[in-house]
């Protein structure tokens, strides 16, 4: 068909709010340093880089939803684990099971 750019797929860029081409977005994520396979960085509430195994401290009181719970400020929780989100963290901690806490809300030791 005249007048077609050929078969390729289309994908909504969200950051500019229109459609592309793929490998037209593909292109500009490079040039702008989003890779596809890059590294999530996840900042503790004063702005340092958290990696697994860490040590954190809670920053404030935080009610734990179903455990019935409330850790208290100063808490540390020992060996964390990073989620696929920037601000979730996954931790262990005594008493209370699948405790996923908020980066903002913690401070790394």
């Amino acid at each position: 068909m005249a007048g077609t750019e050929g078969d390729e797929d289309y994908v909504y860029d969200e950051e500019s709010g229109e459609w592309m081409p793929a490998s037209e977005l593909a292109a500009k994520r490079a040039a702008s340093g989003e890779a596809a396979g890059e590294e999530l960085v996840v900042r503790d509430a004063v702005g340092n880089v958290l990696a697994d195994g860490d040590q954190v401290t809670l920053i404030k009181d935080l009610e734990v939803k179903g455990a019935g719970q409330t850790l208290k400020q100063g808490t540390v929780i020992k060996s964390i684990r990073l989620t696929g989100d920037a601000q979730e963290i996954d931790c262990k901690y005594p008493g209370i099971k699948g405790l996923v806490l908020r980066a903002e809300f913690v401070r790394k030791r």
